[in-house]
């Protein structure tokens, strides 16, 4: 390889955090790989933090591996290959959201869309996950540099967008297929969304953008009661506390009829799958998205799905298009992402917030993120 198909960085080492094993956070200093022509390296400006993350520093979602997490990245381009700028249209100090999964562009669920089902990465090599013994190891968002594959996908942010809140692209997109695109959420619709945490906020505001026309949202306890005033902020018509009340008498009462999506982003409720059910009108869509870390189904009856015909959709990730619609609405400012209660914090302070999101310290903040360069 010829001196001018290679870019040396101007930087060696990136300091980076890896999570060796459950809360075992360990500062390194990685070496900063040479750049070929079809990859790159970004200056991390900003990393979005959610279940996933505290999952991994607790030890519900194990590795087994050492690796540097972090998957709702937002930076700056700060060497790049001639072939990679050439397929991402970006050059050095573009900002770009990178999305979590890889795409080799070739295989079957590749070339169909599904690059969630990638054959050569697939879930099992998703950026925030990948042991950091493979070359250059800096494959997440907890370090000041990221290294990005060929196989990367990139969106530009507009110049308008402020990082920290940039990185909602992540959940927001996920609001907007979970919510919109794999239902078909449309003008006129009743949504129930299930959860107020950020995905589920951002599901309201995707299906109010949508048109829906009624939007309930429930939460369980004194957790949520801060969640569910803001949920009205964003569009919710009427939240509803499941300890408290009936979210299905509310909805009938309130809406005139049941739903007809629902959106299930709610984490460690078992029961939350009966309600879902009977929150659906006959007909409608279900839609469960996320994991759900438990095999229980308090109340669950599967008639009734075969009674109201309902269609009910398992949610991995999101696509494409979604990060291209929820970094436009963002950058509208139509809906208060900014004033989320949020939480900023530099690679010291990492640990400690991840077990505040775990529900082991201090309220959880909506919105948690790394900023490597705090």
């Amino acid at each position: 390889m010829s001196r001018a198909e290679r870019v040396r960085c101007a930087v060696t080492e990136a300091d980076a955090l890896v999570l060796e094993a459950p809360r075992k956070l360990v500062h390194r200093s990685l070496p900063v790989p040479d750049i070929r022509p079809d990859d790159a390296l970004l200056r991390v400006e900003a990393c979005g933090l959610c279940g996933t993350d505290h999952e991994q520093f607790t030890g519900v979602l194990p590795a087994g591996y050492a690796f540097v997490p972090g998957h709702e990245v937002v930076g700056t381009i700060e060497a790049i290959g001639s072939r990679a700028a050439g397929r991402w249209g970006v050059d050095v100090g573009s900002r770009v959201a990178v999305e979590v999964f890889q795409s080799c562009r070739v295989c079957g669920p590749c070339a169909a869309g599904d690059y969630r089902r990638c054959a050569v990465h697939g879930i099992g090599d998703m950026y925030g996950f990948i042991s950091v013994d493979k070359a250059p190891g800096l494959w997440g968002g907890y370090a000041r540099y990221q290294y990005l594959s060929p196989d990367t996908l990139l969106h530009r942010v507009p110049s308008s967008l402020d990082p920290v809140l940039a990185t909602l692209f992540n959940p927001l997109g996920a609001g907007v297929r979970w919510g919109v695109t794999l239902p078909g959420t449309g003008p006129g619709d009743v949504v129930a969304v299930l959860g107020p945490g950020i995905r589920g906020l951002s599901a309201v505001a995707a299906t109010k953008e949508a048109g829906a026309e009624f939007v309930l949202v429930t939460g369980k306890g004194q957790h949520d009661t801060g969640r569910l005033e803001l949920a009205k902020r964003f569009g919710a018509d009427i939240v509803v506390d499941v300890e408290r009340h009936d979210p299905v008498e509310v909805l009938r009462k309130r809406a005139g009829r049941l739903a007809d999506v629902v959106v299930d982003v709610t984490a460690k409720a078992p029961a939350a799958l009966a309600q879902s059910l009977a929150l659906a009108r006959p007909g409608g869509t279900v839609v469960m998205a996320g994991t759900r870390g438990s095999a229980e189904t308090p109340g669950f009856w599967p008639d009734l799905i075969v009674y109201k015909e309902l269609t009910i959709l398992g949610a991995l990730g999101v696509d494409a298009e979604a990060y291209r619609i929820a970094l436009g609405l963002l950058d509208t400012g139509r809906y208060p992402f900014a004033d989320l209660p949020r939480r900023r914090v530099g690679l010291g302070e990492v640990a400690s917030l991840l077990s505040d999101m775990a529900g082991e310290g201090a309220d959880a903040p909506v919105h948690g993120v790394v900023e490597p360069w705090a």
